[in-house]
């Protein structure tokens, strides 16, 4: 499940700037950009999104800025222009050449020994490490108030696709009561075009039970009964999920997994329902449902 957060304070005169983007993924995978007197609290850092945030690849950007919005990446960058010189000489000495090229340069003046930022050297107080904290803790507070309604969104998607299949699988009904008059019919008839001397030899008892059997083979009752049953499973976890605030919360306790395992079973009943269709009418509706559960697949993908 995607979800952004975004916190901002006042720090060393410059503004503090804690982001945290996501994008769905099956574990936690966590990249981060930190301003470098941050660095040493990387594991800390790290820990705390991972308390809030059960899974996900996640962007996790902590930085300084000056107030203007100047500066390289956040941070009010120093330029130590000997070493500068330095590189620019020996690259024009290994090629002969009178000028640096801009690109050249440009790709010096990111190498570590060259460009350091005004913080490099400086120690974290325990009140600005306590300022960071909170201020982490403001954007996963935003993060998950934008997974929330993200959430949301999907519960109402899912439920208008659950309601879809239901619809349908109430129109099979009318085909499934005719279906099984017109295939008793159409036994009958074609057993009326045998000779009298093989319909004598016929024993009405033992047609009649296998006439029974082939139309029980047929008989769809209890994959709709199933199916039924599952919409509602689906309905009753996604419920349960709001409560818990686990459906869109960082902590999810595998409800995505559950709901996905439900539209598996809601899937092996509409083939269920496909295999049994002898009529165009009702292979309609079930190529439809298939579409349907298909769309409620790809978005169960995105449920924590």
């Amino acid at each position: 499940m995607t979800g952004y957060g975004k916190a901002e304070s006042q720090l060393r005169g410059r503004t503090l700037i804690c982001e945290v983007r996501s994008l769905n993924s099956k574990s936690a995978d966590i990249n981060v950009r930190l301003a470098s007197f941050l660095r040493s609290h990387e594991l800390d850092l790290r820990t705390q999104v991972t308390r809030r945030v059960e899974r996900g690849k996640i962007d996790l950007a902590i930085y300084l800025q000056e107030t203007n919005g100047d500066g390289a990446n956040g941070e009010l960058a120093k330029v130590n222009w000997a070493a500068a010189k330095t590189y620019a000489d020996q690259y024009k000495e290994a090629f002969g050449a009178n000028e640096v090229p801009a690109e050249v340069m440009a790709a010096i003046l990111r190498f570590p020994d060259v460009t350091k930022t005004q913080d490099d050297a400086s120690e974290l107080s325990d009140e600005e490490w306590a300022a960071v904290q909170a201020q982490l803790d403001k954007a996963l507070d935003a993060f998950t108030a934008f997974r929330t309604q993200e959430g949301a969104a999907l519960q109402a998607m899912f439920t208008e696709k659950l309601d879809g299949i239901a619809d349908l699988l109430a129109q099979v009904e009318p085909f499934e009561k005719g279906r099984v008059a017109k295939i008793r019919e159409r036994l009958e008839q074609n057993l009326a075009q045998l000779s009298a001397d093989t319909q004598a030899q016929i024993d009405s008892n033992r047609l009649e039970q296998e006439m029974i059997y082939y139309l029980e083979k047929l008989d769809i009752t209890e994959e709709k009964v199933r199916l039924t049953n599952h919409i509602k499973y689906f309905r009753e976890t996604m419920v349960e999920s709001l409560d818990t605030q686990l459906l869109h919360s960082g902590k999810s306790e595998g409800v995505g997994k559950k709901l996905g395992f439900i539209a598996q079973e809601m899937g092996r009943e509409i083939n269920t329902l496909g295999s049994k269709s002898n009529q165009s009418e009702m292979q309609i509706i079930v190529v439809k449902m298939k579409d349907i559960l298909e769309q409620i697949k790809e978005q169960v993908l995105n449920v924590l």
